[in-house]
């Protein structure tokens, strides 16, 4: 039996392991959410054999969305592998999320794959224009080899040629079908026409010019001069020629050729998986991402290579987790081969720079560093687990039981290797969680430290001023997934608002004595400090100094002023009565005079009478409620960008500059204060229609209005 989510283990069947990365095709599967990319992968596995039926998204029997999550809300919602033979080559498919939430999960497939087919409808471009998501998440897979699959084609709605041309001038000229849809006299999709092959006559009509239009541009983003002169030449280029150079522009990341396909008949199914083996690229004609020193002072390593018999390097890509199995690892091997029972070193991700923060220095934040083992590898069907002998450069396995996170670089312990880490979106929506009991709490600690174990995307805070459990998503779609698993893995929370920490600061000048006089017989305690306070400048935190004279205030008790004062400010003041308390910042306190006793003086008596001179300076110089401020950064559309500075203005912001790129982009930053951040997330997915990017950090603290 396979090992499968929700069914205990009772023996795994063995996968036949590929010995030669020459034989591998790793391709993502791309496109805005809804677009069939799913039902593109069962068609694909249904045809290959590697399932006996298609399944449906609806019906949630599909390969790839065995996640329940994605069974509940009908749509991928996190990476998953479903690897296919064909003319013996193994083609793994990578289906990625398409919904703007979930962007964390497409970036892992763009690791993991080294080609992508761009899935979308053929309705999509019927009006002449394509959805600005599309584009923007074509502009995200920049760099990476694709092709277009239009899905879709025998719908009533499809306009193949319509859509085409759209692609073309969203994406550019070198968007050309290889392949024309054939239909019947009832206008069904029966078949696809091939335009490499040498023109016989039979081809639907417009076949020539479209066949003439896609060997130009294989020669022109081919750049293949011998091509260029037999044409020229008036020569029929045969399709093996044409083939050749369909792969080298391909590979240079200009040309995109376009395949319509018909999950309904499984028309499309056999050109698509043909064109993966002869024009996808194997792993080694992939650059291999570069090894990094995690150490500049040591000399760095070699650049990698598809090579399975070189030193192992390989990544892990997603993780996730099973009720019987638990954590299993995604695993891309980018060089030697990954084999049972053995030892591994797992480093996590060399830090590299944020945000325009500038190059952190990695030793600020070195990377894990440990040891483990190997158990068993397995090649991952969806949810079913099939064991197998080893995995090679290029090729992609799944290791259960496995300490590590995305990002951890499995490699040889004698030879430690490191990559750097690549780039995550910011989860910038904060969902507060809380036990329904105090017995539950524990539950709810480990079962929440799953879940962001698993998911990469979501970041957990405690927060120490508002005693808050902060989930931080990336959107409510993101959000429901993540409290859907909790509640899968049997544990209940309720949903807080959240509260942001507040501060308070000195409104003016003012003198205030803090006087702590005990006496119940016996030692008593004695100490009188009268101490200035004016505000300081913003971030000085606290300024102490003394200008005590004649020894009213012993020299060996100033310091414990200081620290009962500095003490007092971090517990914090009441803004007004009957609020909580929030800490004291931006204070200039300077110690003028004061009282002490030979014998009831302490240490203790005169942190107590800084304490109080603080308390009551609150009432002499008022105080000033201060808000956390951060510095947001937005790349945003220009068709957007006038109602995205208008809810940063309705949101009390203030635009410190919009930078526009030239090529229909402009970033933004601005500064607008935390609270009116809570659901900037999904405002701006809604004011951008998807497109719409933002990050941000904490930047000042600024007096908030009342």
């Amino acid at each position: 039996m396979a090992v499968k989510a929700g069914r205990a283990p009772t023996g795994t069947p063995v996968h036949t392991a590929v010995t030669d990365p020459a034989l591998v095709r790793n391709v993502a599967l791309v496109g805005p959410s809804g677009a069939g990319k799913t039902t593109l992968a069962e068609m694909l596995l249904a045809r290959a054999g590697a399932i006996s039926r298609a399944g449906s998204v609806t019906e949630g029997s599909t390969v790839c969305d065995h996640d329940a999550a994605a069974v509940r809300q009908h749509r991928s919602v996190g990476l998953t592998l479903a690897p296919l033979r064909w003319r013996d080559v193994t083609v793994n498919l990578l289906d990625t999320p398409g919904y703007g939430d979930f962007r964390g999960e497409l970036l892992a497939g763009f690791r993991a794959a080294d080609a992508a087919l761009f899935v979308l409808p053929a309705s999509e471009g019927r009006d002449g224009t394509l959805e600005p998501g599309t584009v923007t998440l074509w502009e995200e897979c920049a760099g990476i080899p694709r092709a277009v699959v239009l899905t879709r084609c025998d719908s009533a709605r499809a306009d193949i040629e319509a859509t085409v041309a759209a692609c073309r001038d969203a994406f550019g000229p070198g968007v050309v079908p290889i392949r024309l849809p054939v239909r019947d006299g009832a206008g069904d999709l029966t078949g696809l026409h091939d335009l490499l092959a040498v023109p016989d006559g039979t081809g639907p009509p417009g076949a020539d010019d479209a066949r003439s239009a896609l060997i130009e541009q294989i020669i022109e983003q081919s750049e293949d001069e011998d091509l260029l002169e037999r044409y020229l030449g008036g020569e029929d280029l045969p399709a093996a020629a044409l083939a050749a150079g369909v792969h080298t522009a391909l590979l240079r990341g200009s040309f995109h050729p376009v395949v319509p396909v018909s999950a309904a008949g499984a028309a499309g199914a056999d050109e698509l998986l043909d064109l993966l083996l002869s024009a996808f690229p194997a792993p080694a004609e992939r650059t291999p991402p570069d090894p990094v020193e995690p150490y500049p002072a040591e000399p760095g390593p070699a650049a990698l290579r598809a090579d399975p018999e070189g030193p192992l390097v390989a990544e892990v890509v997603h993780t996730g987790a099973d009720p019987y199995v638990g954590r299993i690892c995604l695993v891309r091997v980018f060089s030697g081969t990954l084999r049972p029972d053995s030892a591994v070193h797992v480093g996590g991700p060399v830090p590299t720079a944020r945000d325009g923060a500038g190059v952190e220095d990695p030793r600020d934040e070195a990377p894990r560093e440990s040891d483990e083992r190997i158990g068993r590898i397995h090649s991952p069907l969806g949810a079913v687990l099939r064991e197998t002998g080893a995995c090679v450069a290029g090729d992609l396995c799944a290791v259960p039981r496995l300490e590590a996170a995305v990002g951890d670089v499995l490699s040889d312990p004698a030879h430690p290797v490191h990559l750097a880490a690549r780039s995550r979106p910011e989860p910038l929506l904060p969902i507060a969680v809380a036990a329904r009991d105090r017995a539950d709490e524990d539950a709810v600690a480990r079962g929440l430290a799953r879940l962001v174990a698993t998911d990469p995307g979501l970041r957990l805070e405690r927060d120490p001023e508002t005693h808050q459990t902060v989930l931080w998503c990336a959107g409510e779609a993101h959000a429901d997934v993540a409290l859907g698993r909790l509640r899968d893995s049997g544990v209940e929370v309720d949903l807080e608002e959240v509260r942001v920490p507040l501060r308070v600061t000195p409104a003016g000048p003012g003198r205030a004595t803090g006087r702590h006089v005990k006496q119940s017989g016996g030692h008593g305690q004695y100490a009188v400090c009268h101490v200035e306070f004016t505000p300081g400048e913003p971030g000085s935190g606290l300024e102490f100094s003394s200008a005590v004279v004649g020894g009213a205030v012993p020299t060996q008790y100033v310091p414990s002023v200081e620290k009962g004062i500095r003490a007092q400010l971090e517990r914090g003041l009441p803004a007004a009565e009957g609020e909580p308390l929030h800490p004291v910042v931006d204070v200039v306190a300077r110690l003028v005079d004061g009282k002490a006793h030979s014998v009831d003086s302490s240490d203790a008596a005169f942190q107590t009478a800084g304490a109080l001179a603080v308390r009551a300076a609150a009432q002499v110089c008022g105080l000033r409620l201060l808000e956390p401020v951060d510095e947001v950064r937005i790349r945003v559309r220009d068709e957007h960008l006038g109602a995205v500075l208008g809810d940063l203005s309705a949101r009390r912001g203030k635009v410190l500059a919009t930078e526009p790129d030239g090529a229909g982009h402009t970033d933004v930053r601005a500064e607008v204060p935390r609270a009116e951040l809570l659901r900037h997330a999904v405002d701006l997915r809604s004011l951008t229609a998807g497109t719409g990017f933002a990050a941000r950090s904490f930047a000042r603290w600024s007096e908030r209005p009342r």
